[in-house]
C-alpha cells in the first residue's frame, strides 16, 4: 500500500481536520482525570469520590455517543462536529468560572462526555472518503488523536501547579478554539450514502444488536478501548496514592501509557487491512491479559509502569484494528455503527478507576513485636518502630529515639499486612 495512492483514495485535509477534532476532544475528555489529584486535594476527596469523579466522563461519553452517532447520519457531520466543539467550551468555561463544590465537579465531568463523543464525528468523517481497501489506516490517522490524552496528562498538571486547576480549564479553551477554526475550514462533507427506505436497522441504532457482528465489534471495543482510556484517566492518581509519587510524577509515568497507544493505533488499523482485524484482536487481547495476571503479583513501580505501558500498547493496537472491522462490514451505517460501537468503550471505561480506588496502602507487622510501616509502596521509606513507643521517625533535634534502628527487618513468615487508612 503506497503513501501516494492512500492520499489520492480519499480526501486527505478532511482526514487532518477529523484528526484536530478528535485529538483536542480527548485532551478535554480526560481534562478532569489529569487534574483529579489537584481537584481532590482541593475539596478533600476520599477514595471512592476520586474514583467516582475521574468516572463519570466516560459515563457521559458514553451516553452522548449513543445519541450523536445517528445525528451524524442526518444533519451532517461537519455541522456536528462544530456543535460539539462549541458545546464543549461551554462546559470548560463552568470549570474555570465556578466549580468550587463536589456536585458541580461531578455535573462538569459527566457533560464533558461531549467531547468524548467526538468519535461519532471524527471516525465516520474518515471512513466515508476512503474506499474498503484503506478503511483501516484511515480510521487509524483519525483515531490517532486520542494522543490527545498524553497532552492533558502531561501539560494539565504542570499548569496547575503554576496557575490553579480552575486556570486550567480556562487555557483549554484556547486549543478548542483554534481547533473550531481548523475544522471548519479544512473539514469536508463526505457524500451521504444512498440507503433505500427502510434498509436501516429496525429499532434505531440499537436495532444492529440484532447482528452479530456488531455485538462482538462492541465487546471487542468494550476491553480495547475501555481499557486504554480508562487507565489513561485514573493513572495518574493511582501513582500517586499507591506509590507516593509526585503529582507532576505521577502524570508523567500516566503518560508514557498513552503515548505507547497513540502511536501504535494506526499500526493496527494498518496491520488489520492486511490480515485480518479479527486476528490482531485476539492476539492483544491475549497479550494484554498476560500481562495483566503479572500485575496481579503488585510488583515494583518500575515494573508496573513497564508492564501497564506494554499493556497500553497492545490496546492501542487493538482499538485500531476494531475501526478497520467497523468500516469494512457495515458499509453506510457507519455513522450509527461507530456511535454504537464508541459508546460500548467508555462503558466499561467509567468502571475502571472504582476497583483502582480500593487498592489500599500497607502496615505490616513482624513477629518480634516490631512495626515495620511504610509510605504507599514503591517509595523505601520504612521505619522500625516498637510498639509501646510513639509513632516518631525522629525528634526535634533531628536524632532517632532510643530503640529505633536505621533499617528495618524485613518481615517475616510471621508477617502480616493490613490495610492502612490514611485521611
Amino acid at each position: 500500500m503506497s503513501t501516494k495512492g492512500f492520499r489520492k483514495a480519499g480526501n486527505f485535509p478532511t482526514l487532518i481536520a477529523a484528526l484536530v477534532h478528535f485529538d483536542v476532544s480527548f485532551m478535554v475528555w480526560v481534562l478532569l482525570g489529569a487534574l483529579g489529584a489537584y481537584v481532590a486535594e482541593d475539596l478533600g476527596l476520599s477514595g471512592a469520590q476520586k474514583g467516582l469523579m475521574v468516572a463519570l466522563p466516560p459515563l457521559g461519553g458514553a451516553v452522548f455517543r449513543l445519541i450523536l452517532g445517528p445525528l451524524a447520519d442526518r444533519v451532517g457531520i461537519k455541522r456536528l462536529g462544530l456543535v460539539t466543539m462549541a458545546l464543549t467550551l461551554l462546559r470548560l468555561a463552568w470549570g474555570a468560572l465556578a466549580a468550587g463544590t463536589y456536585p458541580q465537579i461531578l455535573g462538569i465531568g459527566f457533560m464533558l462526555g461531549i467531547a468524548g463523543a467526538s468519535f461519532a464525528v471524527a471516525l465516520p468523517l474518515a471512513s466515508r472518503w476512503y474506499p474498503p481497501e484503506h478503511q483501516g489506516l484511515a480510521l487509524g490517522i483519525a483515531g490517532a488523536g486520542n494522543s490527545g490524552t498524553v497532552v492533558a496528562v502531561l501539560a494539565a498538571p504542570r499548569l496547575a501547579e503554576h496557575f490553579g486547576w480552575h486556570a486550567v480549564f480556562g487555557l483549554m479553551m484556547i486549543p478548542v478554539t483554534l481547533a473550531w477554526v481548523v475544522f471548519a475550514t479544512l473539514a469536508k462533507e463526505p457524500p451521504r450514502p444512498a440507503v433505500p427506505a427502510g434498509a436501516g436497522p429496525r429499532g434505531g441504532v440499537f436495532g444492529l444488536l440484532r447482528e452479530p457482528d456488531p455485538r462482538w465489534l462492541c465487546v471487542f471495543y468494550l476491553v480495547t478501548f475501555g481499557g486504554f482510556v480508562g487507565l489513561s484517566g485514573y493513572l495518574p492518581l493511582f501513582f500517586v496514592d499507591h506509590f507516593g509519587v509526585s503529582k507532576v510524577d505521577g502524570a508523567s509515568l500516566a503518560a508514557l501509557g498513552a503515548v505507547s497507544a497513540s502511536l501504535v493505533r494506526p499500526f493496527g488499523g494498518a496491520i488489520a487491512d492486511r490480515i485480518g482485524g479479527t486476528r490482531v484482536v485476539m492476539s492483544v487481547l491475549f497479550g494484554a491479559a498476560l500481562l495483566a495476571m503479572g500485575l496481579a503479583a503488585d510488583p515494583s513501580l518500575g515494573v508496573t509502569v513497564a508492564m501497564l505501558v506494554a499493556i497500553m500498547a497492545m490496546l492501542g493496537v487493538g482499538n485500531g484494528a476494531v475501526f478497520q472491522l467497523v468500516g469494512s462490514r457495515v458499509g453506510d451505517r457507519v455513522g450509527a455503527m461507530t456511535g454504537l460501537v464508541g459508546a460500548a468503550g467508555p462503558s466499561s471505561w467509567w468502571s475502571t478507576p472504582l476497583p483502582f480506588a480500593k487498592v489500599p496502602l500497607r502496615e505490616c507487622h513482624s513477629r518480634n513485636g516490631s512495626r515495620t510501616v511504610s509510605t504507599p509502596r514503591g517509595c523505601r521509606r520504612r521505619a522500625f518502630i516498637p510498639r509501646r513507643s510513639p509513632l516518631r521517625l525522629r525528634g526535634a533535634g533531628g536524632r532517632r529515639p532510643s530503640g529505633t534502628s536505621r533499617r528495618a527487618p524485613r518481615a517475616g513468615r510471621g508477617a502480616r499486612c493490613v490495610a492502612l487508612r490514611c485521611p
